[in-house]
């Protein structure tokens, strides 16, 4: 009996996983490949004429080939953002575990402060105007990296916290200063929770509309995300052009996730069972 109401307990979230996150996802693609006239109703009709090509092509095109220029822009954010997010947040996680006491416990609070504390766009507009990084790739980096790296740091310390202190011991005996000691011996022993924090943040970053949006203004300087304000007016919105770049700029994440779903989750319980 019990397995019964398992069974179609899990059917039910089954089915209602695939009305939540298949059925919208259709809809993207059948709208994408109509003509605009007939995605106006945004219905699940199929399309009367199938302009796969054309709106793709019209969608690369747009505003000088703006989608190829945000791809590159998306790109170089997003490695730069997650090398260091993977780096710094990896050290200070060791130091903060190895080390406790006063200093520990700030660092601990200034971390959940910023897991906690929602982000200030304008006093982060002012500080990015004084270092001459407003408008910058090189400021929203900085952003990406101070708003992933608390979440980065929980996971890391974590996972640090299930790796013997004797080995850092016994590596300093051998003669490993701070620094190789890191890594040499902690650093490649994190490879499960350093695979869920590429994936993750590569994700967030990728996808991330709003911190782009306020902090990187202009066609040049555009991501992904922010190429949907071009096929949207105050008076019209081309929602067969709109649904098509919605798709392209999806296909990253959507890949990376179905692909690396089972070590996101494997870093995860990982590090959430040996801390």
């Amino acid at each position: 009996m019990r397995a019964v109401k398992r069974l179609g307990a899990e059917t039910l979230a089954l089915l209602l996983a695939t009305v939540i996150f298949l059925v919208p996802f259709a809809l993207i693609l059948l709208t994408a490949v109509k003509d605009e006239e007939q995605a106006v109703d945004l219905s699940f009709a199929l399309p009367t004429h199938w302009r796969i090509v054309e709106n793709f092509t019209e969608v690369i095109q747009a505003r000088d080939y703006v989608l190829l220029r945000a791809y590159l822009n998306s790109t170089i954010l997003t490695v730069a953002s997650v090398t260091l997010i993977v780096v710094v947040g990896a050290m200070a996680a060791f130091v903060m575990q190895r080390r406790s006491g006063r200093l520990g416990a700030v660092a601990n609070v200034l971390v959940l402060s910023g897991l906690i504390i929602p982000p200030a766009i304008v006093p982060t507009i002012w500080l990015l105007q004084k270092l001459g990084l407003f408008k910058t790739l090189s400021g929203l980096i900085l952003v990406e990296v101070a708003f992933g790296l608390p979440y980065a740091v929980l996971l890391f310390r974590a996972f640090i916290a299930a790796i013997p202190r004797e080995l850092d011991e016994a590596a300093m005996i051998d003669g490993c200063g701070g620094t190789r000691l890191f890594f040499k011996v902690i650093f490649p022993l994190l490879r499960p929770v350093t695979i869920t924090v590429i994936l993750t943040a590569s994700v967030a970053i990728f996808n991330d509309f709003v911190n782009p949006l306020y902090f990187l203004p202009g066609d040049d300087n555009a991501t992904v995300q922010v190429t949907l304000f071009s096929f949207q007016s105050q008076y019209n919105t081309q929602w067969n052009l709109l649904f098509m770049d919605i798709v392209l700029i999806t296909i990253p994440p959507l890949l990376a996730f179905i692909f690396f779903n089972r070590k996101i989750v494997a870093g995860m319980t990982a590090g959430a069972i040996k801390g």
